[in-house]
């Protein structure tokens, strides 16, 4: 079924058009509309292209020569392992000796390494032919010819992994089953008939490796890609936005954000390509969806997005679309509030670019990381605490998991504008881990003081994590989830000095930007979550968490900053809208907004996710 993208393609054929340099031969298309520009790169592009690279070195960016060729061996050893593993079970299987040395088995990389912008860890699915029936004697071979004693399998994830660490380089490994008599080293992946007569699992497994592929044959100049996306996944993890688990972007989704830069600038080098990544991305109208390609037909009738046809589509915030069949949403996780901030974001990264190309300033300053400590008046510490230190690695990775679930409750509470989740936990005591969410609340007007009660959204959250361990029977003594409430002033008691009392360095672009609403008087606000407690929060106070956020300059901070077709508290005071008395949830309330967070916290219920889109 072909989706009918032309409503996706606003910016790219009302904004700008196509330039087309005089006495050029047309060059190979790209992407589902025409080429923004054809400019050919200037001598100026190129240098400051070499200055980006001098950024970016570091970071630890780029892989040396020698860490190079130990991944390479690495991987080496783990295809002899694979075709050793196979060739075991066709002897098993009476297979005659010549079926056997032919049978073949291979390792495909996706993700990062595949795009070749890796970093530290390496990610492969497993292909084997179809006489093996399942995937469960992988572990156990693995930890035999290998040596490797930490393999742990997530057979329980969307797709089953097996996550191991061997001679130092941190592995991710999938496996799919083909329908094929033998695999060849020369496999394609990228015909869709690859698919045909596959389970759900392995398709999901095969998924990773086709996207990779098909987002490189997609961009009309690999380096220029592979370079760029190296510096925009540098400033999303600096700026705390690359994480698909929270409800940010992962890997795969950033590599079809610069993909489709990439088409739009064939001819750009990586320094313009940045800067039009900003451009670009600053003006997108979401939802529309982003597209590498027209979404082609298929017979094989597997489960596809489509708003037209699936209704849970229809409500994606940010929907970016990956180029193999069968196409999905990558961006299902993204939140409400997600979404501001990394649309906050992109405007700043384009003023940071502004200024770097105009030579006032360096490319250093667009990776600085973001004062998230000093942006909200009010703050949710989220701690995950268990007794031993296996059972707290355990514990925190399900907990993380979960911590979308608790951002989505408190977008839901009407009296919240925003909750902005810190990607990065920070280690308490013993065993402990915490998380901070950064929260603005809506002005209410005509009030002097309110009752935000934010137990249930607590409660419902807790509930989801215990119940999920219990499914899984992770759950163990000593394993606990608490959520406190505290303003700025007292983060010190949480985070060490260097963090909470760092200074904020003015731009011109935070000057521009600072909110009108400057109330900074301040109130007592006391919060203790359990059935009874409530968050005590003044008029002024919930101004001033909102003028504090955006008075740093930072963008996704300020309510004035929010989706601009979505109600904001100050906004609706301004409009003379009636002034409303928070009060605690009734049971026909609390019912359905447990019925909500249940349908937001079951993969089931949502659009199948690329295996790659963390790497």
């Amino acid at each position: 079924m072909i989706i009918c993208v032309c409503v996706c393609v606003c910016f790219d054929c009302r904004l700008l058009r196509s330039n087309m340099p005089g006495g050029q031969q047309p060059q190979k298309h790209y992407g589902i509309t025409s080429a923004i520009s054809l400019a050919p790169p200037r001598d100026i592009d190129h240098q400051y292209t070499q200055k980006l690279c001098d950024a970016m070195k570091p970071f630890g960016v780029f892989e040396d020569e020698e860490e190079l060729n130990h991944r390479l061996a690495v991987l080496g050893k783990l295809n002899n392992f694979v075709k050793e593993w196979i060739a075991e079970i066709s002897e098993l299987k009476n297979l005659p000796p010549s079926a056997i040395s032919c049978v073949g088995g291979k390792i495909f990389t996706f993700g990062s390494y595949r795009l070749g912008v890796h970093t530290k860890g390496l990610s492969g699915v497993v292909l084997a032919p179809m006489l093996l029936c399942e995937s469960a004697c992988w572990r156990e071979h693995l930890s035999r010819g290998s040596g490797q004693q930490s393999a742990a399998a997530v057979e329980d994830a969307f797709v089953p992994v097996i996550k191991f660490k061997f001679d130092g380089i941190e592995i991710d490994l999938l496996f799919a089953r083909l329908a094929l008599q033998s695999i060849p080293d020369n496999l394609d992946l990228r015909g869709d008939s690859i698919l045909r007569n596959l389970d759900i699992r392995c398709i999901r497994s095969l998924n990773g490796c086709r996207v990779t592929d098909e987002i490189l044959y997609l961009v009309p100049n690999k380096e220029n890609f592979r370079l760029t996306l190296r510096a925009i996944k540098l400033w999303a993890k600096r700026r705390g936005i690359y994480s698909n688990m929270l409800g940010f972007l992962g890997g795969v989704s950033w590599a079809m954000l610069v993909a489709r830069t990439c088409q739009l600038y064939p001819n750009a080098v990586a320094a313009t390509l940045v800067h039009k990544f900003f451009l670009v991305f600053s003006k997108w109208e979401w939802p529309n969806p982003v597209l590498l390609k027209q979404p082609e037909e298929s017979n094989l009738n597997l489960p596809v997005w489509d708003p037209r046809v699936n209704p849970s589509d229809r409500y994606h915030l940010m929907p970016i679309i990956t180029p193999a069949y069968p196409q999905q949403n990558s961006t299902y996780n993204v939140s409400t509030s997600t979404r501001t901030i990394m649309s906050e974001e992109f405007k700043y990264g384009l003023s940071v670019t502004d200024e770097i190309l105009q030579g006032k300033a360096e490319w250093s300053k667009l990776f600085e990381p973001p004062s998230f400590f000093q942006k909200y008046k009010h703050y949710i510490v989220l701690t995950a605490s268990a007794s031993t230190e296996e059972n707290h690695l355990e514990w925190i990775g399900l907990v993380e998991s979960k911590i979308r679930v608790l951002v989505g409750n408190l977008e839901r509470n009407e009296y919240i504008t925003l909750a902005h989740v810190n990607p990065q936990s920070f280690p308490g005591n013993d065993f402990v881990s915490m998380w901070f969410i950064g929260i603005i609340f809506k002005k209410v007007e005509n009030a002097e003081s309110v009752n935000i009660d934010l137990t249930y959204d607590i409660q419902s959250f807790t509930d989801t994590v215990y119940r999920q361990a219990n499914n899984i029977n992770m759950l163990k003594d000593g394993m606990k989830i608490e959520a406190t409430h505290v303003k700025k002033k007292q983060l010190h008691q949480y985070l060490p000095p260097e963090l909470v009392q760092k200074k904020k360095r003015v731009s011109l672009w935070s000057l521009s930007h600072t909110h009108t609403h400057t109330h900074t008087q301040s109130v007592t606000v006391c919060v203790v979550f359990n059935r009874s407690s409530r968050l005590s929060l003044s008029e002024t106070e919930a101004a001033s968490s909102s003028s504090s956020s955006s008075s740093s300059g930072k963008p996704g901070a300020a309510s004035s900053s929010s989706s601009q077709d979505e109600s904001n508290g100050l906004e609706d005071s301004v409009n003379g809208a009636p002034a409303k008395r928070p009060l605690s949830p009734t049971q026909e309330e609390q019912a359905k907004r447990h019925k909500e967070s249940e349908v937001s916290s079951n993969p089931a219920s949502q659009t199948s996710p690329t295996p790659s889109q963390e790497s």
